[in-house]
């Protein structure tokens, strides 16, 4: 049974994200430090492969929080709309844009009732979202929807280490404990839901075997470089790597 507008405004994914402090201090949580800048310009590198050529491609950013991935993606020359249902994220958003001298259109949206045409962009990127939004199958069939050709979207993966701290933290949150109590995806899934909404996967990205919390711990690119290459040769990368992020094509494009 789908969850209704209004028991969704209670899920923590919307609440967290409608705190004014948050919002300002979300990009030094996330991206700050060596191996926050890392994450950062690796997953601007993949979303920009995956979507190449990028210049003049209308692009829709879903769930664009402080705007990261639609600002690096106007700045590439592409004409980009980001939409976030956080009001204040998207204050951010705006200010961070007008820094980096970019147009983006900027406006409220929720990832599981878009209000867009089918097909009405070339490619629709969600990053970071489908792991907190209540509906997540439901919201991937949103950005299939208004995509004519490209989707770009990020998971934890179920067979990661962050599998166990998303179990940790569901327990935490059951216990009345304030965290984000994410779920991790399987790759069946994930192919699955695509397929219902007339898409295929046409590639995949895994970044980290080891969790990003000890790798933030290192705070060394080099070592975190060198321990990935390591695992990605012993072929664990691609067993156990996450996040997952994939580009998957409309069937018949």
């Amino acid at each position: 049974m789908r969850e209704s507008k209004a028991s969704r405004a209670h899920h923590y994914s919307y609440s967290v994200y409608a705190d004014p402090a948050m919002a300002e201090a979300f990009e030094a949580q996330r991206f700050s430090g060596p191996i926050g800048r890392l994450i950062a310009e690796t997953q601007e590198q993949v979303v920009a492969s995956f979507l190449a050529p990028v210049e003049g491609r209308v692009i829709l950013d879903v769930g664009t929080g402080t705007g990261r991935a639609a600002i690096a993606l106007a700045l590439r020359g592409a004409v980009t709309t980001g939409v976030d249902a956080s009001a204040e994220m998207l204050t951010v958003a705006r200010r961070r844009a007008q820094a980096a001298r970019v147009d983006v259109s900027l406006a409220r949206g929720d990832a599981h009732d878009l209000a867009f045409a089918d097909r009405s962009f070339d490619a629709v990127v969600c990053l970071r979202v489908l792991m907190h939004t209540p509906d997540w199958r439901r919201s991937l069939a949103e950005l299939c929807r208004v995509a004519s050709g490209r989707v770009v979207f990020d998971y934890p993966a179920m067979a990661s280490a962050a599998a166990l701290q998303a179990v940790v933290r569901h327990a935490l949150h059951a216990a009345g404990v304030k965290v984000e109590a994410y779920r991790v995806l399987s790759y069946r899934a994930v192919r699955t839901a695509l397929e219902r909404n007339g898409f295929r996967i046409a590639d995949t990205h895994r970044q980290f075997v080891l969790p990003i919390a000890l790798h933030k711990r290192l705070g060394s690119p080099g070592a975190t470089a060198r321990i990935e290459r390591g695992f990605e040769r012993a072929g664990l990368l691609r067993l156990l790597g996450t996040p997952v992020t994939v580009v998957a094509e409309r069937c018949g494009s």
